[in-house]
This record gives C-alpha cells, structure tokens and sequence, in this order.
C-alpha cells in the first residue's frame, strides 16, 4: 500500500496551516493526503458520566458536524490542489492515540503548532505525544513558511546523524533550495569556563567527523548546494536563530530526559516551540533504518 501524508485536524487555524503545508509536499512527491480527525467524546463520555453534572453531547449532530468540517476541507484541498488524492477518515479514539496509531501508515505526519493547548505560546499536549512517539517523521508547522531560503539540518555526532542529514538533504532537492547543515557544540561553562578547553573555538579534530558526514552528503547529492557550519554555542540557540528564513529545519530526536520514551529531548521540544519555521523531528529508529 502507498505511503501517505497525515494530516491532524481538528478545522482549526493551526491544523488549517498543516494541511496546506502537507498539500504542497504532496505535490512536489505525489503522496496521496488523508484528513485524520480523532472523535475523543466516546473515549471520554464515560468519565464525564461519572461527575455531579454529567457532559451531553447531541450525538445526532455530532457526526454531521464532523463530516461537514471534514468535507469542507478536502473539497477546497481538491479545489487548490486537484493533482494530489484528498481524503478524510474520523477516528474514535484519544487524538495522540490516533494519530500515533497511523503514523505506522503514513510517510510523514503533519500536525499544526498549537494541538490542544488553549494558551497561546504552550505546545500542545497531543503534538508532545504525537512527536515523541509517532512511527514516522513529523512535521510541525509554525511560524513563517517561506517558499524560498534554506533547508536547515542540525545534527551531531551519533550514529543517527547520517539518517537526519539524508532526509534533510531530500527534503531540500524536492525543493531545489540549498541545505544549511549546523552542528553546534555547547561552550563550557562552570568549572571549566577559565581553563584551556574554553577555547570558544571547535578544533579540526571535533570537527572532522561532521566533516565525514558533509562529505558523504555531498557525494550522494551533487547537484546540491550544501554549507556547513560547526559553532560553539547551545544547539537549541543556534538553531532557533537560523531558523528564521529557513524553509523547514530538521533535527533528530533520540527522546531524552527524565523520562526516556515518553519526552523528546531538550532541544526537539525548544525548537517546536520557538523555531521560526516548520520543524521536522526524525527519530533515531527511524533515522537508523
């Protein structure tokens, strides 16, 4: 069966926004776009049964509603983009759930920047799941989508890097944009801050890995305009600020924190809320195959 492109929405702005983005990467790859709409109420109406004054929704409108929303939608999809197949499916189940469900399904997930938060700035509860969990890269849209600038690709030194840079690198000559490839190194701080490994500086022995991976990159995509650029700074900062102008910034996410497998890692969860751009969270079993 064909991959596809999911698209969380919910009809508002933000999953409005995802579906447009996901409807231009579908042109330029000629992946089908499937509408997931997650139907919470029946997973919920148990345990809202169980309070003082129970929640009542007219379950006889409720389906026109939803499918009215989700018509809508794919037939104006259809309207702006009649080369790409457009359909819609509503899921009964808990949004992260869902969605992380049929990700196994899809070639790439898109999801809005706001999910369910309802305060302006936090990020939603169902994109944290979703990106922490889901069984394909995800694409979080926010801030400006540009159609021109670079492709941005943060990676580092592990094994995963490779896979990172490889799907940056194939996002970037789907768009014929040239990729910008950083690796930031953290500066040293505390103790070490007055002895020499304060250098400020990344020597050519840190760097020569990163070096190897530009390498091959380049070798694998020659018509490719690549640069690369080794920092010392945090990598969450120097990201954020070259995500402004950038088509799409890509970073790996091996998940880590207090809680393995359940979080993202610091870095992943900082730039899906500050990025300037859409980001794109490859994780590193994806990376890796």
């Amino acid at each position: 069966m064909q991959k596809r492109i999911i698209v969380g929405y919910d009809g508002s702005s933000w999953s409005h926004d995802a579906l447009v983005w996901a409807l231009e990467e579908a042109e330029r790859t000629g992946d089908p776009v499937e509408l997931v709409y997650a139907d919470e109420w029946p997973v919920l109406a148990p345990a809202a049964s169980m309070v003082p004054s129970p929640a009542v929704r007219p379950e006889s409108n409720a389906a026109q509603v939803i499918d009215g929303t989700l018509s809508r939608a794919v037939e104006a999809a259809r309207k702006t983009h009649p080369l790409v197949p457009v359909t819609a499916t509503t899921l009964r189940a808990h949004a992260a759930a869902a969605l992380t469900e049929r990700s196994a399904q899809a070639r790439l997930l898109v999801l809005g920047g706001r999910g369910h938060s309802a305060v302006a700035g936090l990020l939603g509860s169902v994109t944290v799941a979703v990106t922490a969990h889901a069984r394909c890269p995800v694409v979080v849209v926010r801030g400006a989508t540009p159609v021109t600038g670079p492709v941005v690709v943060g990676i580092d030194d592990t094994v995963t890097a490779a896979g990172v840079l490889a799907f940056a690198a194939e996002q970037a000559r789907a768009r014929k944009a040239p990729l910008s490839v950083i690796h930031a190194w953290p500066p040293v701080t505390g103790i070490w801050a007055e002895t020499p490994m304060a250098t400020g500086t990344v020597t050519e022995q840190e760097r020569a890995p990163f070096d190897s991976q530009v390498t091959l990159v380049r070798d694998t995509f020659p018509d490719l305009r690549i640069d690369a650029d080794a920092v010392v700074e945090h990598p969450a900062a120097a990201l954020t600020r070259v995500s402004d102008g950038a088509q799409l910034l890509v970073v790996g996410s091996r998940g880590r924190g207090a809680l393995r497998g359940l979080l993202l890692g610091s870095v992943s969860q900082h730039l899906l809320r500050h990025s300037a751009c859409p980001v794109a969270i490859v994780h590193d079993r994806l990376a890796m195959s």
